[in-house]
Parts: structure tokens; sequence; C-alpha cells
């Protein structure tokens, strides 16, 4: 009876820790004004009156609900970024194609199912340029009673955005339309300020203090649309530890490149002089088109007595067209593969598919002026295949409708 009792309750503790907790959020997509570079009567669509928008945090195994509420003049959805949903794709976000956008003045409960992700994600709007504005962390703690595979003293979130000068919806709408290059971001912000480098900033920036000897684990989220970025702290290294809500083996490096969309988990020592660092974000740019080539800069900032008012020292980053760093820094990233951590990689290869991305030229429609290459308009492709938003979601038709 003893040893039926105890397995019952060793089964019951292991079912839950499997199961996790159930979380609940509110988010409220509205217009709120926002100050920024001058612009005093600005007002964007952001989550909860913040930009970035609110962190969900959360521990491997949880299961989350969102309850979108589009207080917005059009509507949007949101995409749970990196998050597997694994037999549940009807909460996954992306337009018309898991679901219909949320109307404007109407709710949608979302439903949220960790699995193996563990580290950092985030969640943006999935509705054409709208998550420039609409996005936010996603923090998943390893599960209860276990350990991560790394120390750190203290932890920070970082987000990269790019600004735009005018509403991004407008500036998309009106690139579809001519096919031309859509407007250019005008900054880069790191959690919401420019950094000292622009003007009209009022010298603000991200500032991030800490204290000699101790580790940080920053998680960097690069939520902007377009351009990749260099980063790096000013005479200190980085050990880069996880990637998209997986670890990897720790790779020591001056620098990282991290992709938009992308997230990396970086440990940072404070061993340094006492002193204030930048912390920079610069844009590395590997094609022919327009590009915003702008930094943004916040500050790694030591506690303790010194001459705070001393010019933060800058890092030294590649230039902006140097694919040979940007490459160095890519292919030396490893799964961690451990006991607790396995990568499991499918082996044995069964079909082998090609997929061919493209931005291809169209002719320009009669009697309507294009400003794309020669007069054309821009068109983009998959294996020369292009796609038009149906009325319905791809997985509602799919399911609810009948052939034909």
């Amino acid at each position: 009876m003893g040893t039926f009792l105890g397995f019952a309750v060793t089964a019951t503790l292991l079912f839950c820790m499997a199961q996790g907790e159930v979380l609940f959020y509110d988010f409220v997509v509205n217009e709120t004004p926002i100050e920024m570079l001058c612009e005093t009567n600005r007002s964007v669509l952001i989550v909860n009156g913040l930009f970035p928008g609110p962190e969900i945090r959360a521990h491997k195994g949880d299961t989350i609900y969102v309850n979108v509420t589009n207080l917005g003049p059009y509507g949007i959805t949101i995409h749970w970024h990196g998050v597997r949903q694994i037999r549940y794709p009807w909460s996954d976000g992306p337009e018309y194609v898991t679901q219909c956008p949320i109307p404007t003045n109407s709710s949608f409960l979302q439903k949220i199912k960790l699995t193996e992700e563990e580290g950092t994600l985030w969640w943006h709007a999935h509705s054409d340029w709208s998550r420039a504005t609409i996005h936010g962390p996603i923090i998943i703690l390893p599960v209860n009673n276990t350990n991560y595979p790394y120390k750190f003293d203290e932890q920070h979130t970082i987000v990269i955005s790019e600004w735009y000068a005018r509403d991004t919806k407008d500036i998309i709408n009106e690139a579809l339309a001519s096919g031309g290059d859509p407007d250019l971001s005008v900054a880069y912000t790191i959690n919401g300020q420019p950094g000292d480098s622009y003007s009209c900033s009022n010298g603000s920036a991200y500032n991030i203090m800490v204290v000699q000897g101790k580790t940080y684990l920053l998680r960097i989220i690069h939520s902007g649309l377009n351009e990749e970025m260099f980063f790096g702290i000013a005479e200190h290294n980085l050990t880069v530890v996880g990637m998209d809500g997986a670890y990897l083996k720790p790779l020591n490096i001056e620098y990282l490149m991290i992709t938009p969309g992308q997230t990396m988990d970086v440990l940072v020592t404070a061993n340094q002089t006492l002193g204030r660092y930048y912390m920079v974000f610069s844009p590395f740019v590997d094609t022919n088109a327009p590009s915003n080539e702008n930094v943004t800069r916040g500050i790694f900032q030591y506690n303790g007595t010194y001459n705070h008012s001393e010019t933060p020292v800058l890092p030294e980053l590649p230039g902006f067209t140097n694919k040979s760093d940007a490459g160095n820094f890519t292919i030396q990233l490893r799964s961690l593969n451990s006991e607790e951590h396995p990568s499991t990689v499918p082996a044995n290869i069964t079909r082998n598919i090609t997929i061919t991305v493209s931005v291809n030229q169209q002719p320009c429609p009669a009697n309507q002026t294009c400003t794309g290459p020669d007069g054309s308009m821009h068109s983009a492709s998959l294996n020369n295949i292009s796609f038009s938003a149906p009325s319905i979601s791809i997985l509602q038709a799919y399911y609810k409708v009948d052939s034909g």
C-alpha cells in the first residue's frame, strides 16, 4: 500500500511538472501618443500603453491565455514568435494563414502552449507592418526546481526596434501600390529609447547599472523590420549561450550579429575599470536596397565613485557592409546538445525540398505610375509563386470549408 501511495504521489508530481501552470494576460491594442525625436503629436498602435509592449513571463511547459482586445482602427493579429504551438495552431497569429484579423472593437482569447521552448522569445503583431510598434518579450524560465546550464547574477531584457516617421500601415500600403521601396526607419531604439546619438533625443539612452564583478544575462530581442545588427559593449567580451528559445554551446566573442526576428541570450561580466561604456547596435547591410545606417546606443554603467560626466567609451564593431565578420560569427553557433538539453534533429532524411526566396520585378499595370526599378514593381515570391491574402484564413478553409 505504501509503495502504491509513493508511486501515486510521484506520478502526480511528474504530471504536474509536465502540465505546468496556467497563466492569464490581458492585452489592449490602442492608438497611444508617444513623444519620440521631437514628434509631439504622434499616436501609434501599442499594447497596454507600452513601447515595447508588456512582458510575458512563464516556465517551460506552462500554458498561457492572452485576451487580446483590439481598440485600433483596423484588424490585427498577434503571433508568438518561436513558440511551436504543437497541435494548437489556431492562436498562432499569421494573418489569413492560421487566423483572421481581430476586428476593431472586439476581443480574441489566444492560447499559447509552451513545450520544448526555454530561454527568450517574443510576441508581435502579424498584420502588415504593425509589428513595428506592437511587440514585446516572452521570457521562458526553466521548469521549477531545475537550473540554467550557466550561472549569472542578474538579467536584463533588451529590445531593439525601428522607429518610423509616419504610420507604418500607410508606408507599406503605399509601397505595395506603387511597387517601390518603402520608407526607411529614421531611428533605432533600445527599449523604446533612441539613445544620445540622435538630435532631439534629449540625451536619453537606456542604461544598465552594474556592479563590478557580477555577471549579467542580457536577453536581446531584435524586433526591427529590416536591418540585421551588430552589437557590442565597449571593452567587454560577450558569451552567447542561447538563441530563439534554445541553449547554445557558450561562444565567447567581442561582438554578435542578430537578424530581425531573432533573440539571443548573452552573458557579460562587469570586469572592467569603474566607468560608463556604450552598448551599441549598428546595422549590417548586405543588399543594394536603401538602408538606415544610423546606430543606437545604450550605456553599461558601473556603480561606484568615478567621474560620471565623462563620455562613455565606444566599442569597435564591424563596418556596415562587413559580410566576412557577420559570417564568421554565424558559423560558430552550435546547439548545446547536452544530456539535459539534447538536440533531437532527425538523422534519416527521406526527402529534400528546395525553396527559393526572391524579390522579383513585374511590369507596371497600364495607366499606373510605378516606382520600382525602371518603372516596374517589386514582387516577392517563393519558388516564383506569389501570395495574396484570402478572405478567410487558410487553416480555417482547410478544416471548415467544403472543397471547391
